[in-house]
């Protein structure tokens, strides 16, 4: 008998669904998308000035919400621009709206 794995269990909707809740899991996190989801285009600048946190913890939150797609854009100093990815930010809100309805 096939023993069943996650893969077989979990849709490719519902990992995702995990995959954004996760990116989302930290306040500094939602402050950034706030951020960035106020700017018409995207944020060239210092975000360390904004957030009350360190620029490697900022960094870190930064990779987490673009390897989870939520973000897109060039993080490596100096060279610095941060843009919402419209087309996953929409997914996202999707998703997650269907979990809380």
């Amino acid at each position: 008998m096939p023993s069943i794995t996650k893969n077989d269990y979990f849709t490719k909707e519902q990992e995702q669904t995990a995959r954004f809740a996760k990116a989302l899991g930290h306040p500094v996190r939602i402050a950034i998308l706030e951020l960035l989801n106020s700017k018409a285009c995207c944020y060239h600048g210092d975000m360390a000035e904004e957030l009350p946190i360190a620029k490697s913890t900022l960094s870190q939150h930064l990779n987490e919400l673009k390897d989870a797609g939520l973000i897109q854009g060039d993080i490596t100093p100096p060279s610095t621009k941060y843009c919402i990815n419209r087309e996953n930010f929409a997914l996202a809100k999707s998703l997650l709206n269907k979990v809380f309805k």
